[in-house]
């Protein structure tokens, strides 16, 4: 059994959550320590070394005698939109660079099938970029393709053709679905991404269709201090 969380790392989701979630928005005004001390009942230290690390991180910003609040706008990824990060990135005049981590055929796991709607130990594609923005980290992308949509995704060269393109190209999106969660980073995320364990991160999960099978499910990881997700739709 997992030993449950430290109440400095709990706090640090919960503070995450409220801004990843639009409840505290950019340079609005965080509670006090003390206000947090008393909500839930943790000590000051606990409280103090909760904001510290969010502050060292850029989430939150410190003014000495006024107080703590959300940072400033960050790097944003379209959320609604299906976009390839090598566009976002140039499009903010930096220059985009990938690193492949993992790049093999996978019996995949119950959980990962489920998301295809196969059977656990169905043949899937999985790949691990590291993509950087003027040679620092950006987002980590764990995808995972259906080999019946893609048949030679593991023969590109993703240095010239990204995953994003290449299936938009070969499996024409149908729809996708999102979701989006806080975490925090474990040991080999901050190594990858340049971090210290227990920094914040954003987790954008993404699920796409093709001629009514689902063509990728992908986790793009990306520092919270660096980046935010953004998306507006019409009715009517």
């Amino acid at each position: 059994m997992d030993a449950p969380k430290p109440h400095y790392l709990k706090l640090k989701h919960y503070i995450l959550r409220q801004i990843t979630h639009g409840d505290w928005k950019p340079h609005e005004r965080v509670p006090s320590e003390n206000e947090l001390v008393k909500k839930f009942g943790i000590s000051r230290m606990t409280v103090n070394r909760a904001l510290r690390e969010l502050t060292d991180s850029g989430i939150l910003v410190r003014a000495q005698g006024v107080g703590t609040f959300v940072a400033g706008p960050k790097a944003e990824s379209a959320m609604f939109e299906v976009r390839s990060i090598r566009d976002e990135i140039q499009s903010r005049g930096q220059v985009h660079s990938v690193r492949v981590l993992t790049c093999e055929a996978v019996l995949a796991r119950a959980a990962v099938s489920a998301q295809f709607e196969l059977d656990a130990g169905s043949e899937l594609f999985h790949t691990r970029l590291l993509h950087n923005a003027d040679g620092k980290p950006l987002q980590l992308e764990d995808r995972f393709v259906n080999p019946r949509c893609a048949p030679e995704y593991l023969g590109l060269d993703f240095s010239h053709e990204l995953p994003h393109p290449y299936l938009m190209r070969v499996a024409p999106l149908q729809r996708a679905e999102h979701a989006i969660e806080a975490d925090i980073a474990h040991k080999r995320a901050a190594a990858q991404l340049a971090l210290k364990e227990g920094d914040p991160l954003l987790v954008l999960i993404r699920r796409t269709w093709s001629r009514g099978r689902v063509a990728s499910y992908v986790r793009l990881t990306s520092p919270a201090a660096q980046y935010r997700f953004v998306g507006s739709f019409e009715v009517g």
